[in-house]
């Protein structure tokens, strides 16, 4: 079954989806491998494992989360209408980011809050929701075995995904679960490889995702820059 995505990934050309791709082993642009960076602390560690989880969604922050096109809605709309909101936006800084956990993941996060990112992926959430096809009861079933709070099924009933909202959080994922000890030095090695790349972060589009098997990753299928003056 096809998905899609709303998702913020940076341009291709920019050091900052270099260094994203090359830490998921995995290219989305280009839908090829690329390989590990290298750091003194990593070169025994089992990094095709660590990052196996992220690598099939390809580097990025969710806007919009994945979903099958409704019926009656072909690809050729979605691309349109993702064109179109890309048109109404204006590049924002959304300030710098840092290498954090999240629970057992590594991610880049926000090092301050950023209403900005928050408003964008607001109205993605509401933009594209009408080409999206309703969750089915075995995916919202999946999605209740985590623990949610009485708001997030609300999100999940009405939206598809339980984080959206005033529980969205901006993340751009680096690895997958890992254990503490790994997880402190998977974050140290990614604390070094980031830093010469830390700045501002500029959002200045969105991108379309496509996954056409559930067993495929995820591949760009087209990055829209906002058009709109700043």
């Amino acid at each position: 079954m096809t998905r899609y995505a709303v998702y913020y990934a940076p341009a291709a050309r920019d050091p900052l989806w270099a260094f994203g791709s090359s830490v998921l082993g995995y290219d989305a642009a280009s839908g090829a491998r690329v390989g590990f960076p290298d750091h003194p602390a990593l070169r025994a560690a089992p990094l095709e494992a660590w990052t196996a989880e992220p690598r099939k969604y390809g580097f990025h922050a969710t806007l919009k989360p994945p979903f099958a096109l409704a019926p009656g809605v072909d690809e050729s709309v979605l691309v349109a209408a993702a064109r179109e909101f890309a048109a109404t936006q204006a590049p924002f800084d959304a300030g710098p980011l840092r290498v954090a956990a999240i629970g057992a993941f590594v991610a880049l996060k926000p090092a301050r809050p950023a209403p900005g990112l928050s408003h964008l992926a607001d109205s993605c959430v509401e933009a594209f929701d009408r080409f999206r096809a309703p969750a089915s009861a075995a995916e919202r079933a999946r999605r209740l075995q985590s623990p949610l709070t009485p708001s997030q099924i609300e999100n999940l009933d009405r939206w598809g995904y339980p984080y959206v909202f005033a529980d969205f959080r901006f993340h751009m994922t680096l690895s997958g679960p890992l254990h503490e000890e790994d997880r402190a030095l998977f974050s140290a090695a990614m604390r070094d490889l980031y830093a010469p790349l830390a700045r501002a972060l500029v959002v200045d589009g969105v991108a379309l995702f496509k996954q056409v098997e559930p067993s495929d990753a995820f591949v760009v299928l087209e990055r829209f820059a906002f058009a709109k003056a700043a």
